[in-house]
């Protein structure tokens, strides 16, 4: 086996996936399981998942290759594209339809700038002349120097009057345009539809050989500067364009053996939050939902443990068996949390402190990694159970899940909502479980604080129930439910599902803060101070 500061662990953003160096990596450690198959369809056009559930993972690996007759590109949204979303929005006068048509004609441009000459002229039957000329229009406006980007589309959209009319000169010059084109020197619509004729007109012309996908991902954060109806306005037309263009124009076009798509990557907290119609519907038929859960007892057949397995073992000179990596890597077993085990599996220990998430099981290990190399000292070959229990891991690991906790609330509140909602933790007794008469204490010394220290008061604190809903959605808390048996713990990443989106929490009952976020909320510390007085 290779020793562990050997180890190419990769990285916790599948971004990284993307550049030269570290496409053969990501080939040998990914897993193609029923995700990556359900993605194909021609049916999906929308990839839900939890932050860290590996959305961008399965985007660039269809990005990096060509797999089963399909090509893919992976976009992403940046700040940049929002700032100019909102430039024309003001110039413009943009109401939610013109945000549609822009992602339309965004999108269609992309994608065309996908397809090949060979793709172009593999099939006699094809009629590629106007799709050539769009792409001689896209050269001539870029100088050659084309960018495939949003930022690059958005370029093109802003100034629609000049690129309409280069599209009709160049439609003109090749005898695919006998009509005079009436553009509009004010008509920034009018001139937006015709390009967007133009793109459809010139898709439907062509015989692919291959599928063609483009995903969208990065609309998961919100920049501090873009306003929040500003981005959630983009996001919907964003939305309503995948929509539109997969069910009212790709499936019209006739005789190609490939298919064109546009997917986007979302959580399933802002696809509630876009509003799109029959939004159930949308997920069970039109939506991959990404679900890693397991059980403690059956998680050697998860979906997730073969990932972890992959990770180690893919690196190995051989072949080894389903397993055999991870029981050598982490051979220790633990005292079970459980009268029916006997013990706990070193996985399941990760799964406790863990969302059952791709990225959590890889950051646990690359922090293992680090304090492995760190410290130098440790004789053995494998990680043991002490080091998984060591502070400086503890330490580590729960800051990781509070920036993860705060990049998903940065898509609806701001840095001082954030520090505001991390005062209330002062405000518990110092223990990780609490019932819902110590919440209302704390919660209502919490609003005392807030009331004298701030003058704007978010939404999510207005009530004690709003307040507690708002610590469940974040998978901070658990609410504890009494069986017969043993108890149920209700997590609200466990409750998700395509049908129950969003989980509410129970009132009056016992609640649990997360193991991982024990040390970065200083939870079961005897020096916690009070919130009135106290500083984190």
């Amino acid at each position: 086996m290779i020793p562990i500061p050997d180890l190419n662990l990769g990285f916790t953003d599948a971004e990284n996936y993307q550049r030269r160096e570290n496409k053969d990596l990501f080939n040998r450690i990914f897993v193609k399981n029923i995700y990556l198959q359900n993605l194909l369809r021609p049916s999906s056009f929308f990839l839900i998942g939890e932050k860290g559930t590996g959305k961008t993972a399965y985007g660039v690996f269809l990005a990096n290759n060509l797999y089963n007759e399909t090509k893919s590109i992976l976009k992403y949204i940046r700040e940049t594209d929002y700032q100019k979303f909102i430039t024309l929005k003001h110039r413009e006068h943009l109401q939610l339809s013109d945000y549609t048509s822009i992602w339309k004609v965004i999108i269609l441009l992309l994608l065309s700038g996908m397809i090949d000459k060979e793709e172009l002229e593999h099939n006699p039957f094809s009629k590629p002349s106007k799709m050539k000329a769009l792409k001689s229009c896209i050269d001539d406006y870029y100088c050659n120097a084309f960018s495939p980007e949003i930022v690059s589309a958005l370029d093109w959209v802003e100034h629609s009057k000049v690129t309409a009319e280069l599209i009709s000169k160049k439609l003109k010059l090749g005898g695919e345009e006998t009509s005079t084109a009436t553009l509009h020197e004010s008509r920034f619509q009018i001139n937006l539809m015709y390009i967007q004729r133009q793109f459809e007109s010139a898709l439907s012309d062509i015989k692919l050989k291959n599928n063609h996908i483009i995903f969208i991902d990065g609309i998961d954060i919100r920049p501090g500067i873009i306003p929040y109806p500003d981005y959630l306005e983009c996001v919907k037309g964003l939305a309503n364009a995948i929509w539109s263009l997969n069910n009212d124009f790709f499936p019209k076009i006739r005789d190609s053996h490939g298919r064109l798509r546009s997917v986007l990557l979302v959580r399933p907290d802002i696809f509630s939050t876009i509003g799109m119609q029959n939004t159930t519907n949308k997920i069970r038929d039109n939506s991959v939902f990404l679900d890693w859960r397991t059980t403690y007892p059956s998680y050697r057949t998860s979906q997730l443990f073969v990932l972890a397995d992959k990770l180690l073992s893919s690196q190995q000179s051989s072949q080894l068996e389903p397993g055999q990596a991870w029981d050598h890597y982490f051979p220790w077993t633990s005292y079970s949390t459980s009268p029916t085990r006997d013990y706990d599996p070193s996985f399941v220990n990760l799964l406790r402190i863990s969302y059952s998430r791709p990225r959590d099981i890889i950051t646990i290990t690359q922090i293992l990694q680090e304090e492995f190399k760190e410290k130098g000292i440790n004789p053995v070959k494998v990680f043991t159970e002490k080091n998984f229990t060591s502070k400086d891991f503890e330490n580590k690991y729960s800051e990781y899940l509070m920036s993860s906790i705060k990049d998903q609330l940065s898509f609806y509140y701001n840095e001082g909502d954030y520090e505001m909602f991390l005062r209330f933790f002062s405000c518990l007794p110092g223990r990780r479980d609490f019932d819902y008469s110590e919440y209302t204490r704390a919660y209502s010394e919490f609003t005392d604080y807030v009331l004298n220290h701030h003058n704007d008061i978010p939404e999510f604190i207005e009530t004690p129930e709003k307040f507690l809903q708002f610590l469940y959605d974040s998978n901070i808390i658990c609410f504890i439910e009494d069986t017969e048996g043993e108890p149920l713990f209700r997590w609200c990443y466990r409750e998700r599902s395509p049908s129950n989106m969003s989980p509410k929490v129970a009132l009056n009952q016992r609640y649990r803060i997360h193991y991982g976020l024990g040390k970065a909320l200083n939870i079961g510390s005897l020096e916690l101070k009070s919130c009135k007085g106290g500083r984190l």
